[in-house]
């Protein structure tokens, strides 16, 4: 039976991740983890006329090519999870048209990975799903339409600025099978420190990353230590610096650390600012470096803390501050159990 210590919840049988896949645009394919997605796109408008259909059709392939190493058909699916950055998730939306599966539709922002992994894998371990997928993409020009000023304006990007990932991720989990598996499970809660900066959401996430991440540890009595590695997505060269601050003003020294926007992208060569960000971030790297290290057994155990900027495109406008959230997911190379 699942057993719940704080915000963490630890399942007594873990659910097992048994297809992943990732697909991505021009610049995700010519970063460190290039050659580890499924498909790629050269001019990362997928065979579309718009931005907003070019993400649409990032999240059918991720799932058609995530359904196909499974071996299943989408009719199989018995819930989907899913979400993106655009105005009421309608990419997840169009994508679902033609899947076809029972759907959450969620908005997490950049944390929606870890969320829809959390939901999927709770269905899952409870009994209430056979099969369950979770997924989320982003698409830079998308985006940037969207919350920031038209490409065609050619705004000049401050240093702390992050790049939005064209790019889109889609994990199968299922309550049995050969793994890797979630074994826990911690949902954030908000966090607010008054940043107002749109261009900086690194410092608006790290705080609830770091809230997340002290309340596992003290939920579970563990130590950063014990993990190979801990993996957050999206906090940047700028909210990277800061989470490990906070922890360790929490009595949590992080020395094994690594964030998603800092390993998608080559920041210099490819002028990124300060990292990768967008809800296709963690999502892609999660399913072309986090998950294949696991499934090699080159990590045993690891924690994917996803994180969030939730304001909209009116309230920045109205200078409201921007809450952040993250999720937690501990993720393992074997069944095995929680400690």
């Amino acid at each position: 039976m699942e057993q719940r210590k704080g915000l963490t919840i630890l399942f007594a049988k873990p659910a097992s991740i048994d297809a992943f896949a990732a697909v991505g645009g021009k610049k995700e394919c010519e970063g460190p983890l290039g050659k580890e997605f499924d498909l790629c796109d050269t001019d990362t408008m997928f065979g579309e006329m718009t931005w907003e259909r070019a993400e649409v059709a990032m999240q059918r392939l991720a799932a058609k090519k995530c359904l196909e190493k499974a071996a299943i058909e989408a009719n199989k699916l018995d819930m989907v999870f899913a979400g993106d950055l655009q105005a009421q998730c309608t990419a997840s939306n169009y994508a679902q048209r033609d899947i076809g599966a029972p759907m959450v539709g969620l908005y997490g922002a950049c944390s929606t990975m870890a969320e829809g992994l959390a939901l999927a894998a709770s269905f899952c371990a409870a009994g209430y799903a056979k099969h369950a997928m979770a997924m989320t993409s982003s698409h830079f020009c998308a985006a940037e339409r969207q919350f920031r000023f038209p490409l065609e304006y050619g705004g000049k990007r401050t240093p702390n600025s992050q790049w939005t990932a064209t790019a889109a991720g889609s994990v199968l989990l299922a309550p049995n099978g050969k793994g890797p598996y979630v074994q826990a499970v911690t949902f954030g809660r908000i966090n607010d420190m008054g940043i107002k900066d749109i261009n900086n959401m690194g410092a608006a996430m790290a705080p609830a990353a770091a809230d997340t991440l002290l309340r596992f540890f003290s939920d579970t009595g563990t130590e950063p230590s014990d993990y190979d590695r801990i993996f957050t997505g999206d906090l940047g060269a700028v909210g990277s610096t800061l989470l490990e601050q906070l922890c360790a003003k929490g009595g949590k020294k992080l020395t094994n650390h690594s964030d998603c926007g800092l390993l998608l992208f080559d920041r210099e060569a490819q002028n990124t600012g300060a990292g990768g960000s967008g809800a296709g971030c963690s999502a892609s790297v999660l399913c072309t470096h986090i998950l294949p290290k696991l499934v090699r057994g080159e990590l045993k155990k690891v924690l994917f803390v996803a994180t969030g900027a939730l304001m909209s495109t009116t309230t920045f406008q109205q200078k409201e501050s921007i809450p952040g959230i993250a999720h937690l997911v501990y993720l393992t190379s074997e069944a095995g159990s929680h400690s």
